[in-house]
């Protein structure tokens, strides 16, 4: 009569864990680009926010080689497209222990956004300014 009881119940469902989501906290915005707080996260792409509301985005893994020249900027290649990246203090540190460039090489600048006008012309000399970002 007991083994009847436990025969009708249903089963048990698994805990199923709720699905990620990086959410805004876990990423600062820094005005021209976005950084992931904490060390261990990687961006899967980098997204790309052009001046007149276009979005591109490159996949990380398809990065082979990234280059600082602080006259022309950064060049970026992904698996044979051409990313050139023009602005102002692409290099210089934003806050303790962030820079623009050294976030792309480790994959911790989630999107960048390319500056209109009043906001290159209201920005202060230090502030990391991206000009245009061009793909070829």
């Amino acid at each position: 009569m007991l083994h009847e009881l436990f025969d009708k119940q249903p089963p048990r469902r698994k805990a199923v864990p709720p699905p990620f989501d990086p959410g805004p906290a876990l990423v600062d915005d820094l005005g021209s680009f976005g950084w992931l707080r904490n060390e261990r996260d990687r961006a899967v792409m980098l997204e790309i926010r052009h001046a007149n509301g276009d979005i591109t985005a490159f996949s990380y893994p398809l990065l082979e080689s990234a280059r600082f020249n602080p006259s022309t900027g950064i060049t970026l290649i992904f698996s044979g497209v051409t990313v050139t990246i023009t602005g102002r203090n692409l290099n210089s540190e934003t806050r303790s222990d962030v820079r623009f460039f050294e976030g792309i090489m480790r994959h911790r600048v989630l999107w960048i956004q390319e500056a209109d006008g009043p906001t290159v012309m209201q920005a202060s000399e230090t502030a990391v300014i991206i000009e245009e970002v061009k793909a070829k």
